[in-house]
C-alpha cells in the first residue's frame, strides 16, 4: 500500500504586481506541479478546489489553484483583464514557488489563457492540458445559436431572442454574454443523466466553504473586451506550433458539452493525436465534476 505524503494544505495571499493574489496549494511540492487555469472572464477555481484539488493531489500530484486579477478571490479594482496581466500573475507564481517547469491544467476560458501562456514561454510548460478547454471561440458561438436555432425552428420567440444575441458585435462582451446566457437557458453545460457521485460532489460543494466564496464580478468580461485586443481567438495554430516546440498536448472533453461541435473536438483530436486525447460519456462543460474518476483517470495515465 502505498503512503502518501502528509499533504500540505496552505493558501497564501502575496503580492503580484502591486496586489494581492489568491492561491491555494495541495499535495507535496516535491512531486509534479500542475497549476489549475480556471475559465471566465469572471470566474474563480472554487468549484475546482471544493471538489477536485485535493483528489488529483491524493494521486502524487502538487496543485496549485489560484484566481487570476481582479476574478474571484483576487480582488483588485485596478484589473486591466488582459492575457498579458495573466501572464504577469502566472509568472508571479512560478517566481513566488521556485518553480521551473510545470503541467498547466485550463478549464473553459482559461484554455485561451494557458494556450498563449504557453506559445509566449514555452520553457516554462511540461505538458498543456485542455480540459472543456475553448480553443476556437467563433465556432463555439456559431455553434451554440445555430443548434438553437434548430432546435427553436418553430418557435418564434425564442427565435427573435437568438436573433437579438446573433447581430450583436461579435467582438463585445455583450455577444459573448448573450451566446453563453442561452446555452445556459437550454442545459447547455449539464450532464443528460447525473450520477450519484457527481450529484454528490455538486451538492457537497454547494455546502461547503469554497462555494461561500463563489465571487463573481460581473465586470470582468466588460473591462476585458474593453482592454484586450485580441478577441474570438483560434488557438488552433498555436497549438500545433507548441506541440512542434516539444511540448506534449493533452484534451478531455465531455461528449455532451454543448458548447462544442463535433467538427470542432475532432479538429483538436487531430492536433493532440489519439493517445493525447479522451472523450467522456454523460459528460458535459463540468468535466471534473460530472466524471470525476475518468478525469483523474486520463490525467494520471498522461502526466504520471
Amino acid at each position: 500500500m502505498r503512503l502518501f505524503p502528509i499533504v500540505l494544505f496552505l493558501t497564501f495571499s502575496f503580492l503580484a504586481k502591486g496586489q494581492n493574489l489568491y492561491i491555494k496549494t495541495y499535495g507535496n511540492s516535491k512531486d509534479k506541479t500542475i497549476i489549475f487555469i480556471h475559465g471566465g472572464p469572471s470566474g474563480n477555481a472554487t468549484l475546482f478546489e471544493g471538489t477536485t484539488a485535493q483528489n488529483l493531489a491524493d494521486l502524487g500530484f502538487y496543485v496549485i489553484a489560484y484566481d487570476r486579477r481582479g476574478e474571484g478571490r483576487s480582488a483588485d479594482p485596478n484589473a486591466k483583464f488582459t492575457f498579458e496581466e495573466s501572464f504577469q500573475d502566472l509568472n508571479s507564481i512560478y517566481k513566488k514557488y521556485h518553480l521551473k517547469k510545470v503541467i498547466l491544467l485550463s478549464h473553459s476560458f482559461g484554455g485561451i489563457v494557458a494556450t498563449l501562456y504557453t506559445n509566449k514561454y514555452p520553457q516554462n510548460v511540461s505538458a498543456l492540458v485542455l480540459a472543456g478547454a475553448l480553443f476556437s471561440q467563433q465556432e463555439t458561438y456559431d455553434h451554440i445559436l445555430n443548434t438553437l436555432k434548430k432546435k427553436f425552428s418553430t418557435d418564434s420567440e425564442q427565435l427573435k431572442k437568438i436573433n437579438i444575441v446573433e447581430n450583436l458585435n461579435k467582438n463585445s462582451a455583450e455577444y459573448r454574454k448573450g451566446c453563453y446566457e442561452l446555452a445556459g437557458e437550454n442545459g447547455f453545460f449539464k450532464m443528460p443523466n447525473p450520477t450519484a457521485e457527481s450529484k454528490k460532489l455538486f451538492a457537497d460543494y454547494e455546502a461547503g466553504e469554497f462555494y461561500k466564496t463563489n465571487i463573481r464580478n460581473k465586470n470582468a468580461p466588460l473591462v476585458f473586451y474593453q482592454n484586450e485586443k485580441q478577441n474570438n481567438i483560434d488557438t488552433r495554430l498555436l497549438l500545433k506550433k507548441i506541440k512542434s516546440a516539444g511540448v506534449p498536448i493533452y484534451g478531455i472533453y465531455g461528449k455532451d458539452d454543448g458548447v462544442f461541435s463535433l467538427a470542432q473536438i475532432n479538429s483538436l483530436k487531430a492536433i493532440t493525436g489519439e493517445n493525447h486525447f479522451a472523450l467522456l460519456d454523460n459528460c458535459s462543460h463540468y468535466l471534473f465534476v460530472d466524471q470525476q474518476a475518468a478525469f483523474l483517470s486520463n490525467i494520471n495515465k498522461w502526466l504520471k
